[in-house]
């Protein structure tokens, strides 16, 4: 590297100390105008230092602050006016209501559809209304004899009781009974008894006309029943059920 010249040595220490004279004045005018100057003097101050640092070939700053009239500037709420509806208050109000109810009645409808296409689903079809109820002919059925028919998937047994059958079924104690319950609890007309011909103890099927109260009898687990399907004997807890039924004429009998 060559030598620098004494000159060149000199030159440059001389600028050093004028530079730094002249940032020292500008720091300390500046700080002094910053706590008493007004906002007008500290704009002009502001374009001081620009000027004088540009004049020395240093980087210039542009304050953020310029152009605003004082602190309270910076507080002020932005206008919201070009985003207001031009229309009048009432008009929008109407308008609110009319969306809102019309948006109602869309939803209403829907729930409507949804809960009716359920129920449609869940109802019942034509083949399982037809097996709800069964219509016999009773004058078919002479005294003293059993019919059994299906309904709804089980056995039905229908007993056109005589007059001794009607006596005895009477006559029980019903205290003495497992399932207390008298015969008119269990018959709509005397010589009619409908019952379901399912065990209490397991489902099986009873015979008709057998055991030892004459009767029915279940031969799975021996359970006997008397003239009015009360249990009598046997595992089973409770009497043979009896049916929703009806006579809506003479002769007729709907069960269901």
């Amino acid at each position: 590297m060559p030598p620098v010249s004494q000159a060149a040595v000199s030159a440059a220490r001389q600028w050093t100390k004028h530079s730094l004279s002249t940032s020292s004045n500008v720091s300390r005018i500046t700080a002094s105008s910053l706590l008493t100057s007004t906002p007008e003097s500290q704009k002009r101050l502001a374009t001081q230092q620009t000027s004088t640092a540009s004049a020395q070939g240093g980087a210039s700053f542009d304050s953020p602050f310029r152009g605003q009239k004082s602190a309270t500037d910076f507080n002020k709420v932005p206008s919201f006016k070009a985003y207001m509806s031009r229309g009048s208050e009432p008009s929008t109000r109407v308008f609110q209501y009319f969306m809102v109810g019309s948006m109602g009645l869309l939803a209403a409808a829907g729930a409507k559809a949804t809960v009716q296409d359920f129920l449609v689903n869940m109802s019942a079809s034509a083949d399982v209304l037809a097996m709800a109820k069964v219509e016999v002919d009773l004058s078919a059925i002479p005294e003293g004899k059993n019919v059994i028919i299906k309904w709804r998937g089980k056995p039905v047994f229908i007993r056109h009781r005589t007059e001794g059958e009607i006596k005895e079924a009477e006559s029980v104690k019903v205290e003495s009974l497992r399932d207390p319950q008298q015969d008119s609890e269990r018959v709509k007309k005397p010589e009619w008894l409908i019952m379901l011909g399912v065990c209490t103890h397991l489902g099986c099927v009873p015979i008709g006309e057998a055991g030892d109260y004459g009767g029915w009898f279940c031969p799975c687990h021996g359970s006997h029943y008397d003239i009015s399907g009360r249990v009598r004997r046997g595992p089973a807890p409770l009497n043979l059920e009896v049916p929703e039924y009806e006579f809506p004429e003479d002769g007729k009998l709907v069960i269901g």
